[in-house]
């Protein structure tokens, strides 16, 4: 069953700033992300490697979980990269910050783990998430295909190991959200609602899948919602956005906060807490 709706940190990618792109006048740091989330009426943030908790002092993640405890609202964590350490720290900063739940992107720039590895790595890590008591969510990305990342969570076989079923990231390996979702549906533990469209280019000469506000794309979220449902999964809702830019900065930002509030009031009607 879901469990609440959630903003993301990837649904205010931009007015948090995008390497290579124009930054914000005032950039979206952890702090506004929580205020946003309350001004939309949500009670959950998922702050990922966007906005990376490490990069935090302990007096500032203190101050943050404060702010958001004061808003009645919970924080996810989420990292990218699974070396040990970086696993270790992440659970401990997950466990600091009260989340019961560790999103995670496997590659970086400098690692490409194949299975074998991602699941050495993770076996490594199982007693630090179970005394924590975090369940780390595997979320899955462009390189593996949705039964490799299956093959994967049977062998790992661990309650602390689960799925963060993005709706669009597997586009990349050729995979749409209905083999995704049979694949992985029974390990789900995280969502990440991102709304999509396939059209056709101007000139007629190939294809664009780009984002769109939930509701007005083609992904068909009431039977993505059932679908997992039936699996018996039980799951946060993650809210993200892949809006493309506008001429200026401030437009975009301007047009991807409009998006988070459209897409809350959608979802609203599909999901209640």
């Amino acid at each position: 069953m879901i469990m609440q709706l959630g903003l993301g940190s990837y649904a205010c990618a931009w007015a948090i700033g995008i390497a290579g792109y124009e930054p914000p006048e005032k950039p979206l740091d952890v702090f506004g992300l929580v205020r946003f989330a309350n001004e939309l009426g949500l009670k959950r943030v998922q702050i990922a490697d966007n906005l990376p908790l490490h990069m935090l002092s302990t007096g500032e993640r203190a101050a943050l979980r404060r702010d958001a405890e004061a808003h009645g609202i919970a924080i996810e964590a989420g990292t990218r990269g699974i070396h040990n350490d970086h696993l270790q720290q992440y659970i401990a900063i997950a466990r600091e910050m009260g989340s019961s739940l560790l999103r995670v992107v496997v590659d970086t720039p400098q690692h490409h783990p194949e299975p074998t590895e991602i699941i050495g790595l993770i076996k490594a890590a199982l007693p630090a998430l179970e005394a924590a008591g975090v369940v780390l969510a595997v979320e899955n990305h462009d390189r593996f295909k949705a039964r490799t990342l299956a093959d994967m969570m049977a062998t790992l076989n661990s309650p602390q190991v689960g799925i963060c079923l993005d709706t669009v990231n597997s586009f990349g390996a050729l995979e749409g959200p209905e083999v995704v979702v049979t694949a992985l549906g029974p390990y789900v533990v995280n969502l990440h609602l991102k709304e999509f469209i396939v059209k056709r280019l101007d000139h007629n000469m190939g294809f664009a899948l780009t984002g769109m506000p939930a509701g007005e794309g083609m992904l068909n979220i009431p039977w993505l919602l059932e679908m997992l449902h039936g699996y018996g999964c039980s799951f946060n809702a993650i809210l993200e956005l892949w809006p493309e830019p506008e001429a200026t900065m401030a437009a975009t930002v301007a047009k991807e906060q409009a998006w988070a509030a459209q897409s809350v009031r959608y979802l609203r009607s599909l999901i209640t807490e």
